[in-house]
């Protein structure tokens, strides 16, 4: 029983000479975990944790979503603003453009009416008045109008509006159009007015 006490008092007399600590628990179970920061091990209970949490990143992102939606819906509101402004000026100012022409037209109108209360040389007047209206009708073909060609052609419902029927002594007339009351015209390919027609039977 000395004997064993002895070898006891011997260990950490041993450990006292060489200057070296006596291994505790945690470290001789391969553990480097320790609630004080002041002694030994590099993991201490009281260190923040680094990563975010798995709740804070959905909520960052959910944040960041919602303020990439505010701005897109900020831009879009500007754009819808931005068209609706542009699209009222081109409607108060679409047909600008073609009034300007029809200024000269009116001009040269007011001129042929001066004529008419001036002299009384008829073939003047008429070449007046035969000017204007060369005139408007070059101007308003200048910007695609065009006029329908019908007499003596098919009819045709998509193109022509008949007013009547009356017989024909050509055979070869019937179902054409043989005269016409109210000319139709075109506007870059595209009928704007239908023709009114008297149609052979």
């Amino acid at each position: 029983m000395a004997e064993k006490d002895l070898q006891e008092q011997a260990i950490p007399d041993n450990a006292a000479q060489t200057g070296q600590e006596a291994p505790n628990d945690g470290a001789a179970a391969g553990f480097d975990l320790n609630t004080d920061e002041n002694q030994r091990g590099t993991t201490h209970l009281n260190e923040p944790v680094a990563e975010e949490s798995a709740a804070e990143k959905l909520k960052a992102e959910l944040q960041e979503s919602k303020d990439k939606y505010l701005r897109l819906m900020a831009e879009f509101e500007n754009y819808k603003r931005r068209s609706n402004k542009e699209y009222r000026d081109i409607t108060l100012t679409a047909g600008k453009e073609i009034i300007v022409q029809m200024l000269d037209v009116i001009d040269d109108a007011d001129r042929a009416q001066k004529q008419l209360d001036t002299t009384d040389d008829v073939k003047l007047v008429k070449e007046g008045v035969s000017l204007v209206f060369n005139k408007l009708r070059n101007t308003l073909q200048s910007k695609g109008l065009k006029a329908m060609e019908t007499i003596g052609t098919e009819f045709d419902a998509d193109l022509h509006e008949a007013i009547t029927e009356i017989p024909v002594p050509d055979e070869n007339m019937k179902g054409k159009v043989v005269d016409e009351v109210v000319k139709g015209y075109y506007l870059n390919d595209k009928i704007i007015r239908h023709a009114k027609v008297v149609v052979g039977k």
